[in-house]
């Protein structure tokens, strides 16, 4: 049995914020950089994004892209399924990875001719978004087993809060020296330093497992999902455990995505109620939104970074992945219930600094937590189909309830509050749906399927 003295520096200190054990802090700090790699260049590449949406196109052109992003993922997904079923781990990161640079410089190149990017680049950084980071966690699950995972994501998803911080403050340092198309550049070569990163990874985590019983049994389990590969939206459909993860995450980010609006609409109502009552100071309706979304920013970001750092281990290791998965829902609850008796701006403001910050910290961790128990097709093929597109099918939603709400209905902030607390009982029951089944997952014994044997296996574990 590993003690405390066989423990590094690094070891130690990491153990701070999570329960690393001897020789594990170098592979989580790793994989912490990775992801906090590929969340800087997002958050630089967003920039462009709103740059080139807003300059070339309008706030409502913004709003339609969702499903434009929809439409394309139901052609993409099943494509990188193919991949998946047809590459190595490491060969599928750098081909897709490569993929997405080669776009960029494309696109730099374009924009030096004049040619209009604002529809092209919105739907495209929409997909490198969600494909890119959903298959990191791909990775990360395949890096990890189970208990390692539950013990040392906590540390690897503060990566991504780290990484989200800093690439939104990168980009409004640069955009100035650089300007916009630039950093389209600086966003390419982030990304090609996350990818010699998950390299390294890869050789030192097939070092670790190399001659090992655990090794070769999963090297057999591999070979026997690909053997069995097919449909990756059919093995969504046709596994309940996936089914449901889908199926809470479309509902959640439905639920996300119609609280901004509703948080919009109140902040623009009481910034022209303050301006028209002569209370706002001199200052303008922009200047109090952009006053408050600087304060809204700020919280949730530092609030969440404190989370990922101090809480999320502690509640996973606590109450288990399948209590931990009913936390957002609970707190998105308490929320809108928030939002639709007491409508007034700061406890509004306190109500989604609340949920946001769990949701990029604890629920961002836990969700990617759900993925340990699977098969590698499920790591790889299914969390593509889940991460991106349910997840996005979730925005298309949202639009299709505020356009309702507003045109059709017109409702109020309190009125679509309702409503969302409505879907938010939805996605608590979802949500303890997942955690119960997640246990029914674990709770057996893991099976080490041949080829021959890789579907019955693969429903055994639905």
């Amino acid at each position: 049995m590993t003690t405390a003295s066989q423990r590094s520096r690094l070891d130690r200190f990491l153990g701070m914020f999570a329960d690393v054990r001897a020789g594990e802090g170098s592979l989580a700090l790793l994989l912490a950089s990775n992801v906090f790699l590929i969340l800087t260049a997002y958050y630089i590449l967003k920039v462009v994004r709103e740059a080139l949406i807003l300059g070339q196109g309008s706030a409502e052109l913004k709003s339609y892209m969702s499903a434009g992003q929809v439409v394309v993922l139901a052609f993409a997904v099943p494509a990188y399924g193919r991949l998946v079923a047809n590459f190595s781990r490491m060969r599928l990161i750098n081909v897709v990875t490569a993929f997405f640079v080669a776009c960029l410089f494309l696109f730099y190149v374009l924009a030096q001719f004049g040619v209009p990017l604002a529809v092209v680049y919105f739907v495209w950084i929409g997909i490198f978004n969600l494909m890119i980071i959903a298959q990191f966690w791909s990775f990360a699950n395949d890096v990890y087993t189970k208990p390692e995972g539950e013990r040392l994501f906590p540390l690897v998803g503060f990566g991504a809060s780290l990484g989200a911080v800093v690439g939104a403050r990168a980009a409004h340092r640069l955009i100035g020296g650089f300007g916009v198309n630039e950093l389209m550049l600086v966003g390419a070569v982030v990304l090609i330093a996350e990818v010699l990163i998950s390299n390294h990874i890869d050789r030192k985590d097939r070092a670790r497992r190399a001659g090992t019983a655990a090794g070769a049994a999963e090297a057999k389990q591999k070979a026997a999902a690909k053997a069995a590969s097919g449909s990756a939206f059919g093995l969504v459909f046709r596994t309940r455990y996936l089914l449901l993860m889908a199926l809470m995450l479309m509902v959640l980010n439905w639920v996300n995505t119609t609280g901004e609006y509703i948080l919009g609409s109140i902040v623009k109502d009481t910034a022209d109620q303050m301006v028209a009552a002569g209370t706002a100071g001199g200052r303008t309706t922009a200047d109090i939104i952009g006053t408050f979304y600087s304060t809204y920013f700020t919280a949730t970001n530092v609030l969440g970074l404190l989370l990922q750092l101090f809480v999320v281990s502690r509640i996973v290791q606590r109450f288990g992945v399948s209590w931990a998965v009913m936390v957002l829902p609970m707190i998105a609850l308490g929320a809108y219930n928030v939002i639709l008796f007491y409508p007034v701006l700061m406890a509004v403001l306190l109500a989604k600094v609340a949920e946001n910050s769990t949701d990029y910290s604890l629920n961002n961790t836990v969700r990617n937590m759900l993925f340990l128990p699977c098969t590698y097709e499920e790591k790889f093929s299914a969390k593509q189909v889940i991460d991106a597109f349910f997840v996005r099918i979730g925005d298309v939603l949202s639009a299709l309830l505020v356009f309702v709400g507003t045109t059709m209905l017109a409702l109020s902030a309190q009125g679509f509050a309702a409503i969302n607390t409505v879907l938010v009982l939805i996605l608590v029951a979802l949500a303890w749906l997942v955690g119960r089944a997640y246990q029914e997952r674990t709770a057996a014994p893991a099976p080490t399927p041949t080829p021959r044997a890789a579907a019955p296996v693969r429903e055994a574990l639905t």
